[in-house]
Order: structure tokens, then sequence, then C-alpha cells
């Protein structure tokens, strides 16, 4: 398989004024699974075909195993794609759609047919090599369309949200059928995904992008646990993150936060960076992950947070509460499902402040209290 690097990246398109993708600056390593997320047009597609050979690239170097591939044709750069509306031919059958690059290729008929049921007994599509697309569910085309690249024995695989077409069930199964096939092929695979659950799953690395821009790439974890901005961490996580304005003061020898509603006190390390940031008297946002923000029954005696409850959503096993502070910052807390939690009533909610994160105001919105190294 393949290493892929992108050097500064850039698409700009001929009726417009700005960069579509500017300054793409990654190193994708062999057998690595890197998954692009961000919203709907915020560029990982157009990225995605600037691989793959489909979009021109207006700027930078792109290399695939050490060679640069700006110019040269899709055919030529050993890779197969993946495409969101599986692109098959609705004549053909099963193993025709599989085996039609190979055949345009030339390849002997006896390789062509070994290569075809190694992939589809890999992906349980023996039985329907004789049927054609339309006799196939969902899932079963999706796999085909996989099997097609399988086959192709390429150096980089491409999936362009591949999962989108499924309903919720079979999208689950199909993340883990993906993710086996990474663990069999050790292949080099790039996917792009607006849905950040299908992107903590499947990698091994992370790319978020938001207009354009990587915001930030590394391991699920490590962006999940210390994201480099509050776009970042308000993208990653379901439910997303929290945030709200405080005030950051300085009361009997500390740093505290000052919602207006509550207070709470930040770690010493955070005092420590707040401090340092020139953060005290300034608005920053204070952010909290509901799985973070324990609900209690009476009120705690330190970061006590009261909140009203707005709606609760019971999910078996635990309940998540929307809740609102009396100065209307709207938070999600999950609690056990066995509460009462009457509507408009009144709880108690705790932060667990070696979670909590806190954004700058400004054009940015970085993160003041993690340390992180930014190699993108």
């Amino acid at each position: 398989m393949a290493k892929v690097e992108l050097t500064g990246i850039g698409k700009q398109y001929d009726d417009a004024e700005g960069f579509a993708v500017e300054n793409v600056n990654i190193t994708i390593e062999d057998q690595e699974f890197c998954v692009f997320v961000g919203p709907s047009g915020c560029g990982k597609s157009t990225t995605l075909r600037m691989i793959a050979g489909l979009e021109d690239i207006s700027a930078g170097d792109l290399k695939i195993d050490g060679v640069r591939v700006n110019d040269m044709p899709p055919k030529d750069r050993d890779i197969a794609m993946v495409f969101q509306n599986y692109a098959l031919y609705p004549h053909m059958t099963v193993y025709d759609n599989m085996a039609f690059g190979l055949k345009i290729r030339k390849m002997p008929k006896e390789e062509i047919d070994k290569r075809v049921h190694e992939a589809a007994k890999q992906l349980d599509l023996e039985q329907y090599l004789n049927r054609k697309p339309k006799a196939l569910s969902g899932g079963q085309r999706q796999r085909v369309a996989v099997g097609r690249a399988i086959v192709r024995n390429p150096k980089v695989f491409l999936f362009d949200e591949p999962l989108s077409n499924l309903d919720a069930k079979l999208r689950v199964s199909m993340r883990k059928e993906i993710s086996d096939l990474h663990n069999r092929l050790k292949a080099t695979m790039i996917y792009v995904t607006h849905d950040q659950v299908e992107a903590m799953t499947l990698a091994n690395k992370i790319v978020v992008m938001s207009m354009g821009h990587v915001q930030q790439v590394g391991k699920p974890l490590d962006l999940y646990n210390k994201p480099i901005n509050k776009f970042v961490a308000g993208f990653l996580g379901t439910p997303p993150m929290n945030f709200m304005d405080v005030t950051i003061k300085e009361e009997g020898g500390q740093i505290v936060a000052d919602e207006g509603s509550f207070v709470v006190v930040p770690t010493a390390d955070q005092q420590k960076k707040l401090k340092e940031k020139g953060c005290v008297g300034k608005v920053v946002t204070f952010g909290i992950r509901p799985e973070d923000l324990h609900y209690v029954e009476t009120p705690a005696a330190a970061n006590n947070m009261p909140m009203i409850i707005d709606n609760k959503e019971l999910l078996g096993a635990e309940a998540h509460l929307f809740l609102h502070s009396s100065k209307d910052q709207n938070v999600v807390a999950r609690a056990a499902q066995s509460g009462a939690y009457e509507l408009g009533s009144t709880c108690n909610v705790v932060p667990d402040m070696e979670k909590a994160k806190f954004f700058s105001k400004d054009e940015g919105e970085l993160n003041l209290v993690d340390d992180i190294q930014k190699t993108w």
C-alpha cells in the first residue's frame, strides 16, 4: 500500500474569488485509516476528489507512495473509489460489476474470476453474483461497490460518504464491515463523512475541516479530549459539548468563572493558564460535555449549577436533560433514566472541572487550557 502526502493543497474554481480548499497539509501513513469530517460544504469531498484525480489541483503538491501525481490521470494513480451513490451498472450482474474494471485492463479471465470470488467471499456476496443491482438491498449494493474496489488491489482506497444512503441500523453494521475490511487488508484508506460518529469509530486519524480549512488533525480521542478550538469541540461528540459565556474573575486569591447565576472554580492548572493568557476580567466560553455534567439530588457544596428543566429524552439506560440557566444559557446533561425530572422545575448539575474547557471569544476561538502541538 502507500503513504499519501498533501502539501499546501488548494482548490480554486474559475468562477470563484477565493479558494474552496486552502493550504491543506496532511500526511496519511501507509495502512492508516484517515477520515475527513466536517459539515456540508467544508471542502472534504473536494479534497478527496483531488486525491482521486477527479478535480484539478490549483495549488500545492500531492504525492502517493513518494511520487508527485498532480498531473497524473486517475487511472494511473492506483487508487479505487467507493462513491456515495454506489455507481453500479444497473444492466450488469454483481459479478460483472466487480469484474468490469479488471476486464478493461485486459487482465486474464482466470485472475479476474479468482479476485472476484475472493472479494465476494470476504463480503458475503457469493450467493448474489448472478443478480443485478435492482435485486439487492442498499447494504448489499454498498458491499458490491466496496468489492469492486477490493478486486483492484489498489494502493489507496477512497470512500466518499459511502453510508449516507443507508438506514441507521444498517450504517452501524456497515461501519463494522468497513473496519473489519481495513483490518484484513491492512490498506491505506481515506474516508469522507459528515457523521462524526463514523469518524470516531472508524479512524486511526481524523481530519476536521471547516470552510475549506483544516481545523485539527489527530487521533480520535486526542481530538475529543483536547480540541484545538470551539468548532472542533462542538463538532465531535453526541450530544455536542455545552458552551456558556462566563466572565473570568480573581476572587479570594483564586480564579473563578462567573456565569451570572452560578460560579465555577477552574482547576489549579486551568487557573494558571487563564491568568497567563490575560483572561482575567474578560468573557470567555466555558465548555463541558454532557457526560461530564452530573445531575445531583441536592445542591453541591462547590461548583453547583442550578438549572431549569426544559425537556427530557429517556433513552433506556440513561436520560438526556435539556436545561437552561436563569441567564438563558442552554445545556444538555446526562442522567440516570429513573429520575422524576419534572419539566419547568429547578435541578442541580455539577461539572467535572478536570474535563472542562475554556475557549477565547476572539477569531479562532482557541482552547485556552490545553497544550496542543500543531503539526498540520
